[in-house]
């Protein structure tokens, strides 16, 4: 496309960013679902019809969605992350934990697998010298930031459909890979790293607190007015992080 080209069509261009933007704002979270939704099969494959179009280092597309519609299973998954709370909360982690048990009555529960064995398709030695080790470290963060983009592309069409959405990411820790794979069926191989639910909202949904543009925007270089000290992330976290988490952006102090 030449220069002349894409400034003819900049207005058109702009009318779907403005679209993109409105869904993308508006992809509220929900944990209490509306009793009595169905999600139409074809919704799913929506939504999955987006997962697969996300990008992905070297197109190794190392993603995987299950669809749970039994009641039962999505039971069974609830009941996990409940007694997960509870761990928690004996550990006095701290963390201001949400009522997971609006994971069973998600309309639309679709639980996403990572095959971290793709790791050998990036830029890696397989020697296991250091300098391995280290583009190993690089080739995780590439398949977890693929299979994110990924996951955020299904959130966005569950969005433009309509629904709430919940993205549950306590799933990383062993105790949670036991739990979950014999339940769904999944290989030793993969892991399990994300729970993504959907469906109408029990309750009107609120916009949370999300930061100004110029404090995550720096141009050419890093604006340091914007660093933050470990001193001061600790202290976000005991003064802020409770507020921001679970309240209406409008009722932030």
């Amino acid at each position: 496309m030449t220069g002349k080209t894409f400034q003819s069509h900049e207005a058109e261009s702009r009318e779907r960013c403005k679209a993109l933007l409105e869904i993308m704002r508006n992809r509220l979270t929900t944990r209490q679902f509306h009793p009595g939704c169905i999600v139409p099969r074809d919704h799913y494959d929506l939504i999955l019809e987006a997962a697969r179009h996300a990008p992905s280092g070297a197109n190794a597309q190392p993603w995987h969605y299950i669809i749970v519609t039994d009641p039962e299973t999505k039971k069974k998954i609830a009941d996990y992350f409940v007694e997960e709370q509870r761990r928690r909360a004996k550990l006095k982690m701290k963390f201001p934990t949400p009522n997971y048990r609006g994971l069973e009555t998600a309309p639309g529960l679709i639980v996403v697998v990572a095959d971290f064995r793709f790791t050998r398709a990036f830029p890696v030695l397989m020697d296991g010298s250091d300098l391995d080790r280290q583009y190993h470290e690089n080739a995780e963060r590439i398949l977890l930031q693929s299979v994110a983009a990924s996951t955020m592309s299904a959130h966005l069409a569950a969005a433009a459909l309509g629904y709430n959405v919940w993205w549950v990411t306590a799933i990383g820790q062993e105790t949670a890979q036991k739990a979950m794979r014999p339940l769904l069926g999944v290989p030793e191989e993969l892991s399990i790293i994300d729970i993504f639910c959907f469906g109408p909202a029990a309750k009107t949904p609120y916009k949370r607190w999300k930061k100004k543009l110029d404090e995550i925007r720096s141009w050419d270089r890093f604006d340091m007015k914007q660093f933050m000290t470990l001193d001061q992330i600790d202290d976000w976290i005991k003064e802020t992080r409770h507020k921001v988490m679970y309240r209406d952006e409008s009722k932030i102090d």
